[in-house]
C-alpha cells in the first residue's frame, strides 16, 4: 500500500481540482468499513463530489495514514 500513500502525499500537494482516489477496485472490507482499492469509507466515498478542496484533501490525508498503517515495515513492494 506504499503506493498509495505516496498517491496520497502527491494529491495532497495540488492546489485545486485534487483527484478521486478511486482506482475500480470497488470492493468493501467488511472488517475495517472500507474500500480494498482506495482505502475510503462508505461516507467518503459518499461525500466525494460534493467537498471542497479542503475536505477531499483531508480525506486524501486519511487514505495516507490507512495506506502507510497497511504498508509492511519493509515498504511495499507494489
Amino acid at each position: 500500500m506504499e503506493w498509495l500513500a505516496k498517491k496520497a502525499v502527491q494529491a495532497q500537494a495540488q492546489a485545486r481540482n485534487l483527484p478521486s482516489p478511486c482506482i475500480s477496485v470497488c470492493t468493501m472490507e467488511l472488517a475495517f468499513g472500507q474500500c480494498r482499492g482506495c482505502l475510503r469509507t462508505l461516507d467518503e466515498i459518499g461525500a466525494w463530489s460534493t467537498l471542497d478542496d479542503e475536505g477531499k484533501r483531508a480525506v486524501w490525508a486519511r487514505i495516507e495514514q490507512r495506506a502507510r498503517a497497511a504498508s509492511p515495515a519493509t515498504g511495499d513492494p507494489a
